[in-house]
């Protein structure tokens, strides 16, 4: 059956990612829809879209311009499509009486002046214009949170050395994830406040320990983002020596926990010798790295649980989850299986590969860790795979898998039937910005599995506070025969316990 592409090109109208990857997905929901993209036509989205068969024919727009792009099972379809899509853009905002909302500034400049108090910009255009706006953003004298990504690491240094000039954080680009002040900005959570402090290079890393530190009764300060590439060697860890100035100076923050992925080593002696210089106690989890030979103000987390746990004074999270317990109850069978895991988080993804690559399993990952082959690589046949959902290669003309959880379907399904798979290993990642009730999707998708189908094990990051509610989450989970573990590291404990045995059950609930 051929598809029928339809396109549509607004001149001149933005909105930003996030907003564009959410009607994105109600699009695609649509009968007879079979892909859906909204996306401002900068030449790396035209490419992508293009990719995605998502063009029909030649496309006369430029990086300001919208282009609606709906590819359909009939021509029916996707012109019915295509007009909710069209009406969902002119749809008028309402304020909560049902009056058209009061007008909203479209400049940054425009913006400055009609909220004088504001100190805070975040930045969430394409990345060919995210570069200017924060500039022009901390020539006003605003902190940045950039949430775009594909900025080159020239202009990110560039930024961020303007904004170290200005006294002003650069957090970003690709920052998904901040709180300040207890304002939860892009993908983030509802928390308890508190006196632990967080400084992040990891969007859903922050997300994993900060939930759980509010969770186990404490509460977080604030959250400072500073992008995935500021330990890199090219930008020397700018905005993360600052947020430690600015933790430092701040009475409401008692302690630190600082999360990222292994920083190059020359950047990683200025930051530990930094942290020497504190007054205040720090945890520090390097996603991969074994250790770290960190000063006596600081102890080092091996995973996100670790670390809570050291921020928490040592106190047990999910002391009542008993891996030996649950996976001793389930039968044992003979052979040797893999492993499926299907994240949507991305150092959920990497503390997958080191829990597992530590508990003897041999794994391969499209978002490989040191030491651990991609899945492309010939050494990769027959290990556990590991898979980031949310890298480029899934995501290229279709919302992140936080946003839409239909991104893992597939992969899902064919997890499901596929005899070599002994256990899949899933997350979902609530709050602000996700997806409103990613556990009902998946229930859908795992309702009809077989008997004989592998056991699914997941973790639910995010909070009671939360408006998805974490313990809503996790029962309809369970209804469904998911095994939930408290967090991603017991998750993976309890999938290789489980793997260990490689057994296969269904309609499994967690009691």
């Amino acid at each position: 059956m051929s598809a029928f592409v339809l396109n549509e090109i607004r001149k001149g109208f933005y909105l930003d990612s996030v907003a564009l990857m959410r009607l994105s997905r109600e699009i695609a929901s649509a009968p007879g829809i079979l892909e859906a993209a909204l996306m401002m036509a900068t030449p790396s989205n035209v490419a992508i879209m293009r990719n995605a068969g998502l063009l029909d024919g030649d496309v006369a727009a430029l990086g300001n311009d919208l282009i609606l792009a709906v590819k359909a099972e009939s021509e029916q379809a996707a012109r019915a499509a295509l007009g909710d899509a069209l009406k969902a853009l002119d749809k008028p905002k309402t304020q909560g009486s049902g009056e058209t909302a009061a007008w909203r500034p479209r400049s940054i400049g425009a913006a400055a002046k009609a909220t004088p108090g504001a100190n805070l910009a975040l930045i969430s255009v394409p990345g060919e214009f995210a570069a200017a706006e924060a500039r022009k953003a901390l020539n006003r004298g605003l902190h940045v949170l950039m949430f775009s990504d594909n900025v080159s690491i020239a202009d990110e240094l560039s930024l961020k050395l303007h904004a170290r000039e200005l006294g002003l954080l650069m957090m970003g680009p690709d920052c998904g994830t901040a709180i300040i002040g207890g304002a939860p900005l892009a993908f983030a959570n509802k928390l308890k406040r508190g006196r632990i402090g967080i400084i992040g290079a990891s969007g859903t890393g922050t997300q994993e320990v900060s939930c759980l530190i509010s969770e186990a009764g404490e509460g977080i300060s604030h959250a400072i983002g500073v992008g995935g590439r500021d330990l890199k060697k090219e930008i020397g860890g700018i905005t993360t020596l600052m947020a430690m100035d600015a933790l430092d100076a701040d009475p409401e923050t008692d302690r630190v926990v600082l999360i990222s992925k292994p920083p190059h080593p020359d950047v990683a002696k200025i930051v530990i010798a930094r942290i020497a210089r504190s007054p205040k106690p720090y945890t520090v989890c390097f996603i991969g790295a074994a250790t770290a030979d960190l000063p006596p103000n600081a102890k080092f987390a091996r995973t996100l649980k670790d670390a809570a746990e050291l921020a928490l004074g040592g106190r047990t999270i999910g002391g009542n989850f008993n891996v030996t317990k649950l996976a001793t109850r389930l039968p044992r069978r003979r052979g040797e299986r893999r492993i499926e895991g299907l994240f949507a988080g991305g150092t959920l993804c990497a503390e997958a590969q080191v829990i597992l690559g530590a508990g003897g399993r041999k794994v391969a990952s499209n978002a490989a860790i040191p030491n651990v082959p991609y899945l492309d690589a010939p050494e990769s046949v027959g290990r556990d795979r590991i898979i980031d959902l949310g890298a480029d290669e899934y995501t290229q003309g279709r919302p992140h898998p936080m946003i839409d959880p239909s991104v893992r379907d597939d992969a899902l399904r064919a997890a499901l039937i596929d005899p070599e798979v002994a256990v899949i290993l899933v997350d979902l990642v609530i709050g602000y910005g996700a997806h409103a009730d990613p556990a009902a999707h998946l229930s859908e998708i795992v309702a009809d599995r077989a008997d004989s189908a592998p056991v699914i094990v997941a973790s639910v990051t995010g909070t009671e506070l939360d408006p998805q509610v974490r313990s809503a989450q996790v029962r309809r989970l369970e209804a469904a025969g998911v095994m939930v573990a408290p967090s991603n590291a017991q998750a993976c404990d309890l999938v290789l316990a489980l793997a260990a045995n490689d057994m296969k059950v269904s309609r499994y609930a967690n009691t």
